[in-house]
């Protein structure tokens, strides 16, 4: 009888300053096997669900990777950072204090649909084949052209000045870090993301994931 090819779908909720490579190396290793990937980078400083495919379910990576994302997370007012993130140094901007929830919820309304966005230089996306992240942690500048995105919600769950509390269910190729500093451009304070937990993929969701120390305990249990 011939053998049906390995392949195997995992649900991952990717600890924090992991970065998604490492969660793959992780899982690569555990298998004893080389053909693993993600479907969806999360930045190290970011949580949440995270696909990892094995053997021939590799092949549904790019299927993964188009589907509508969910997150949770925070914004602060008042500041910015180079990556728009806390990966870098934190540089103030303006007192937002006289920032009411009313104006917060406008400019995300004109940030919700489909929008034109330019990623952050901190980014893992290609320009000429080159990493645009490469550039910027050598002081390079490279012009990022605007790319179409859909956000289909941009919601505001609280606001306790200057931290937002957000809601966002966008398409593949948005970036949660860029819409921190559109919103605070729009507001005329700055803005940066402090935190982010991506808590949907399609139809996959990050309650039905698993922690990393015990789906790796599982898949040596399993080899066994």
């Amino acid at each position: 009888m011939e053998q049906v090819p390995y392949g195997e779908v995992f649900l991952i909720n990717k600890p924090l300053e992991w970065t998604s490579f490492d969660v793959v190396k992780k899982v690569r290793n555990a298998l004893q096997i080389k053909k693993v990937g993600h479907a969806g980078t999360l930045d190290p400083l970011a949580t949440g669900l995270l696909i990892v495919c094995a053997g021939k379910m590799t092949k549904s990576i790019e299927l993964f990777m188009g589907q509508e994302k969910e997150y949770t997370g925070t914004f602060v007012l008042g500041a910015t950072t180079e990556s728009f993130d806390l990966e870098k140094e934190v540089i103030a901007i303006a007192d937002p204090s006289h920032i009411t929830l009313e104006d917060v919820k406008d400019a995300a309304a004109k940030l919700t649909g489909d929008i034109m966005q330019i990623p952050p230089m901190h980014s893992a996306i290609k320009i000429d084949g080159k990493r645009v992240y490469e550039a910027a942690r050598k002081g390079q500048e490279i012009l990022i052209n605007p790319r179409p995105v859909t956000v289909s919600i941009f919601e505001i769950t609280k606001f306790e000045n200057p931290v937002i509390h957000f809601r966002i269910v966008c398409s593949k190729g948005t970036y949660i870090r860029s819409l921190a500093r559109d919103l605070g451009v729009s507001l005329g304070v700055g803005a940066y993301m402090s935190s982010l937990c991506r808590t949907r993929i399609g139809d996959f969701l990050l309650e039905n994931s698993e922690d990393l120390p015990s789906l790796i305990s599982k898949i040596k249990e399993r080899a066994v």
